[in-house]
């Protein structure tokens, strides 16, 4: 496994499996931190999700990995360049463990949230309360709304998902610089009539940070935020704004 630095950051080696590998995480007794890359297009099934959802060809014609995570929910589409991927790892003895799942994920909307506004994103609200995943959500991991997950407008600008083990929880976290669900609708294994659909359907139910006013121009820039933060992070209380509805 990858070494642990001082400030809470883990740098895991670049080996294919340690993009889906959660389990190595569970040895560490302290809270961590890792940006998450691939080296291709790759689209993510949920733990649950069948691999007949996609087409197997499109993913060979286009070029598109496939992979599975371990956390819970829809379809992810990875691209070398965008989303801003991270993944944290807290154990149980760390004052952001919380037994609930529903509100275990409340620090991870704070987390970005305040980032957010640090770079001048404003008009944040965080999902708070039970899941639910709207016509799409199934499907798509954008397009439902899930605890701890942060909207702009009302439309979903980072997705997570959580997987927990006896040592911890490990949430997985993203948003995109430009959201397009062409390219990841144009993989799956659907009829036409219903490709359309999705097409029109998605583009409202998230936007990405370039595309708001006044624009995130730079994911670094959010980065470095959110990892200078994550180390000494704590809930303050109310200070973000949760709520449980558009």
């Amino acid at each position: 496994m990858g070494a642990v630095s001082r400030s809470g950051l883990l740098r895991l080696p670049p080996a294919p499996l340690s993009l889906i590998d959660v389990d190595q995480f569970r040895a560490e007794p302290r809270r961590v931190a890792v940006v998450r890359g691939v080296p291709r297009p790759t689209l993510v099934l949920g733990s649950t999700q069948p691999e007949a959802v996609v087409s197997a060809d499109a993913l060979e014609a286009h070029g598109v990995g496939l992979a599975r995570r371990r956390g819970g929910g829809g379809l992810v589409y990875l691209d070398p360049a965008d989303p801003l991927w991270l993944d944290a790892w807290i154990p149980r003895d760390d004052p952001l463990w919380v037994a609930d799942v529903a509100a275990a994920a409340e620090w991870i909307g704070a987390w970005w949230t305040r980032a957010l506004a640090e770079v001048g994103v404003a008009g944040v609200h965080v999902h708070a309360g039970r899941a639910v995943p709207g016509e799409y959500g199934e499907l798509i991991c954008f397009a439902g709304r899930g605890p701890g997950e942060v909207f702009v407008g009302g439309r979903k600008v980072v997705g997570l998902s959580q997987w927990r083990a006896r040592e911890g929880a490990l949430f997985s976290s993203c948003a995109y610089l430009r959201w397009d669900p062409v390219a990841m609708v144009g993989l799956l294994e659907v009829a036409d009539a219903r490709r359309r659909e999705l097409d029109a359907g998605l583009r409202e139910v998230a936007v990405g940070l370039g595309d708001l006013d006044p624009p995130l121009r730079d994911l670094a820039v959010l980065r470095d935020r959110l990892l200078a933060s994550f180390p000494s992070f704590e809930l303050s209380g109310g200070s973000e704004e949760a709520t449980g509805s558009p």
